[in-house]
């Protein structure tokens, strides 16, 4: 069984009977003498094996097609030793050798034996000095080459099955192909030494062949010298002929084989297409040779063969115009058929989750010609935010938009505008507390578009001045970029996405396989775990402990299946992580407070409606807690803390929903979510009651 260049297995019963047999024939050639017209029937075997083997080569469009041809270059060079000896025995004896060696004697070199050995050298020249020294450097190069690639080439296979665009068997089967090339190219270093030695074995042959006829024609046969050198000469020039045109045949293969690049097509085509697919090459080269005879040199061969290339030049130039436009006039029907059908509007329907608009002022900034580097900032962003937060950023799709002022900027998620800003690319803004107590300062005044504090671009000139005065001075690329990171911080919940949780899953999968397996989808499903952690990030948690998030919802999910509730078992679980995220650089967390007598209203509260997560109060009731809690939260912002509000675990959540829209700054947090190692100050208690 073998299989064929097309893939296909096919089935020969006898092969390796029959490449036993040839074997054994070869052997039995070089000991026992042959009849002339046997002999001529193996020679003819051998040029038509030679030409063969050259046709082979030419029409491969891999090497791997033609994988045996190391082995088959030993064989055929082992077959033409053999016949060499075999042809020397019947000259040496009989003074004749066949029909086939004597044709070549006298009619390919004119029976001139002198004009037969120079012919002779010639071949041999060629084949030694240009093919097969050609060949040998060639496949030296080739194997160390491949033999380099292959680690690259199996990491290449293993990326590409892991990433899902093989399958497994695709992916053994490519290991086997890259193997396969291996050793080929690594056989054929080893089979062009067989090629270089059966050249120099057929110059020694044939010297051999012209003494020992010289000795065995005078000292044996008492002929004349001259009769000796016309007959021995002639039939040894015959038989160094009738071996080396195969030779010379199967060396090329070598050399073909060795430089054939894998293609999808084979030599031909490619040498059609590379070649004739040049009309402008080809007309040069046409006038070129039309213009040699004004040198001289022959008129008729340079004039027709000028005149053909040139119009081959031109036809072909013809043939490639009738080609464009047909494939033009192709293209345009095919839009225009598209333009026809409803799914042409698909397109138009989809949303990139992350879009960043600039105005034409605005381009330079992703031209690293002009010195842009807004590509390498936002691959920045993407890989803080993913030590940050564990997530993965998807795309940020750049575009520019001839619609928006020349120095303005939009930021969109799933195609909204959820930020936008205008840089000044000449100058710099100035942030700070104090701008009105630096007046030498001249600008124009903004809004730093990230945060909103009030800001002021000024020239490069003013620049030592705001520096001095210890303002923050950002360039205008850096402006962009902080507003960026700071869209993704707070729409990190919008921007976890399916494909990321896939990405997200995968990673955690190839470390613990376990825990993913037992979670999903026995426990919960991906959209479940996925609402999870848009929970989390929601609230600026970070999401990158996925062991302990993924072991608290695997234990958790078997109770329930709430995602509110599993969240809150996930920050409870998260406590460490959490404290350590609002911790003060003294090590405390600054907290505000409620009343007991709040505490135990709002409980009262929840229990009238368990089911909902939303506190049932009364207007005016929940807009006096509102103030009083932002009041206080204030008064700890005034003295430089970053406070947090403290609740029972039952309450946290009512809580965050309240105080969300009027105080989005303000983390809750449950008691349970700071360790108990961790000291608390308290800044301030809400009370609701009257003088409090």
């Amino acid at each position: 069984m073998a299989v064929g260049p097309l893939g296909a297995t096919v089935h020969y019963r006898n092969a390796d009977v029959l490449a036993i047999g040839g074997v054994v024939l070869i052997l039995i050639m070089m000991v026992v003498p042959l009849p002339p017209l046997l002999l001529d029937m193996l020679l003819a075997l051998n040029i038509s094996l030679s030409l063969i083997t050259l046709l082979l080569t030419m029409n491969v469009r891999k090497t791997l097609e033609f994988s045996a041809f190391p082995t088959l270059l030993l064989l055929l060079t082992l077959y033409r030793l053999a016949l060499n000896i075999s042809s020397t025995r019947l000259i040496l004896l009989h003074g004749y050798a066949g029909r086939l060696i004597e044709t070549f004697g006298l009619f390919v070199v004119g029976g001139n034996y002198v004009v037969g050995f120079v012919v002779f050298l010639i071949l041999v020249v060629i084949q030694f000095i240009v093919i097969t020294k050609g060949a040998e450097r060639v496949a030296e190069v080739a194997a160390r080459f491949t033999l380099d690639a292959m680690p690259g080439k199996q990491m290449s296979v293993d990326a590409d099955l892991n990433a899902g665009l093989m399958s497994e068997e695709q992916a053994r089967q490519r290991r086997r192909e890259i193997q396969q090339e291996a050793d080929f190219y690594g056989a054929m270093d080893g089979a062009s030494k067989f090629v270089k030695g059966d050249a120099i074995a057929g110059l020694v042959i044939t010297a051999i062949n012209i003494l020992g006829g010289f000795a065995v024609g005078m000292g044996q046969r008492g002929l004349s010298l001259q009769q000796a050198l016309q007959k021995y000469t002639l039939l040894t020039v015959g038989d160094g002929l009738v071996s080396q045109i195969p030779a010379l045949l199967v060396s090329t293969a070598a050399g073909i084989i060795i430089t054939r690049a894998a293609n999808e097509n084979n030599m031909g085509e490619d040498l059609a297409m590379q070649i004739l697919f040049q009309p402008r090459v080809l007309q040069i080269a046409g006038v070129v040779l039309l213009l040699f005879p004004l040198t001289g040199l022959p008129l008729l061969p340079f004039a027709t063969l000028g005149g053909s290339v040139f119009m081959l030049g031109r036809y072909m130039r013809q043939l490639a115009q009738r080609r464009e436009d047909e494939e033009l006039a192709k293209e345009a029907e095919r839009q225009k058929e598209e333009h026809k059908r409803p799914e042409s509007v698909i397109p138009l329907l989809q949303l990139d989750r992350m879009e960043l608009e600039l105005g034409y002022g605005l381009i330079n900034l992703v031209d690293t010609a002009q010195g842009g580097d807004l590509l390498d900032r936002v691959t920045s962003i993407r890989r803080q935010i993913a030590l940050e937060l564990g997530m993965v950023v998807p795309a940020i799709r750049i575009r520019d938009n001839m619609q928006l002022p020349a120095n303005t900027y939009v930021i969109k998620i799933n195609g909204l505008a959820v930020g936008q800003g205008e840089l000044l690319l000449d100058r710099y803004l100035v942030l700070g507390p104090d701008l009105e107590s630096v007046p030498e300062l001249s600008g124009l005044s903004v809004k730093d578009p990230a945060f909103g504090m009030p800001a002021l671009w000024i020239g490069a000139e003013d620049r030592e001045k705001a520096e001095s005065a210890g303002l923050t001075v950002v360039e205008a690329p850096a402006v962009l970029a902080t507003h960026l990171t700071h869209i993704i911080r707070t729409h990190a919940a919008e921007l976890l996405g399916r494909n990321e949780m896939k990405l997200l899953l995968d990673a955690l999968k190839a470390d613990s396989p376990s825990l993913v397996d037992e979670l999903i989808p026995e426990v919960l499903t991906v959209g479940e775990v996925q609402k999870v952690l848009q929970n989390l990030l929601e609230e600026g948690i970070p999401i990158r402990n996925l062991v302990t998030i993924m072991e608290t919802l695997a234990e958790g999910g078997r109770k329930v299946k709430d995602t509110a509730t599993l969240t809150e078992m996930v920050r409870s679980a998260l406590a460490r992580q959490i404290t350590q995220l609002y911790k003060e650089p003294g090590g405390q967390v600054t907290a505000v407070t409620m009343a007991p007598a709040v505490e135990e209203e709002l409980v009262t509260l929840l229990e009238q409606s368990p089911q909902s997560s939303m506190l049932p109060w009364e207007p005016e009731r929940a807009q006096l807690f509102v103030q009083k809690v932002k009041a206080v939260a204030e008064m700890a912002l005034s003295r430089g803390r970053q406070p947090v509000l403290l609740t029972p675990p039952g309450l946290r959540l009512p809580l965050r929903h309240l105080l969300h829209r009027y105080i989005p700054s303000l983390p809750v947090l449950s008691y349970n979510e700071v360790t108990p190692d961790t000291p608390v100050q308290v800044m301030g208690v809400v009370s609701l009651e009257n003088g409090d």
